[in-house]
C-alpha cells in the first residue's frame, strides 16, 4: 500500500487522538479533541497526517505567525518508528512553512526525551541554547474544573 501524507480530516480525529495517545503525547492540561479543534480554527491545511491505505500512522501540526514556524505533535505510530515516516512527516510540514516564506522552525521537546533529541538532530535540528516558557491562557483538565464547568 503507498503512503501518502495528506490533510487531516474530522473523520480522522478518533484514529489522531488514539495515535497520541500511544505515543505518549498527550497531557490532562491539552485536551487533545481542544487542540485538534484549535488547529482546524488556524491554518488547518497545515495540519497532516500520514496514512498507509485505510491505516493512520502519523500526525504533524505545523503553524507560521510570519516570523517561525512552529511543529507540534509529530508523532509516528511505535510500531513504525524507525522507517523513515517522521522525516517524511516532517518534510511535508517544511515544505509547507517554506511555500509561505518562512525562515526557521522551532520546535520543544520535553526534557529527558533523548531518541527524539536524536532524531530531530539527525534532521538538521540543533538547540538554540534558549529557555522555553509558557503561561496556561486555558485549563483544559477536566479533572480540575468544578462539576458545573463540565
Amino acid at each position: 500500500m503507498a503512503l501518502q501524507v495528506r490533510s487531516f480530516q474530522p473523520d480522522d480525529e478518533a484514529a489522531v487522538i488514539a495515535l497520541w495517545q500511544r505515543c505518549g503525547l498527550t497531557r490532562l492540561w491539552n485536551d487533545p479533541a481542544k487542540d485538534i479543534r484549535r488547529k482546524l480554527a488556524e491554518q488547518p491545511e497545515l495540519f497532516g497526517v500520514l496514512c498507509e491505505g485505510d491505516a493512520l500512522i502519523g500526525t504533524v501540526m505545523a503553524g507560521y505567525e510570519g516570523h517561525r514556524g512552529w511543529i507540534n505533535y509529530l508523532a509516528v505510530s511505535p510500531d513504525r518508528q524507525r522507517e523513515g515516516h517522521g522525516q517524511r512527516l516532517m518534510a511535508w510540514a517544511e515544505a509547507r512553512l517554506r511555500e509561505r516564506g518562512c525562515p526557521k522552525i522551532n520546535l520543544q521537546v520535553r526534557q529527558g526525551n533523548e531518541a527524539v533529541l536524536a532524531f530531530y538532530a539527525a534532521i538538521g535540528f540543533a538547540n538554540d541554547q534558549v529557555v522555553s516558557l509558557g503561561k496556561r491562557l486555558e485549563n483544559d483538565d477536566v479533572t480540575q474544573q468544578p462539576a458545573g464547568a463540565r
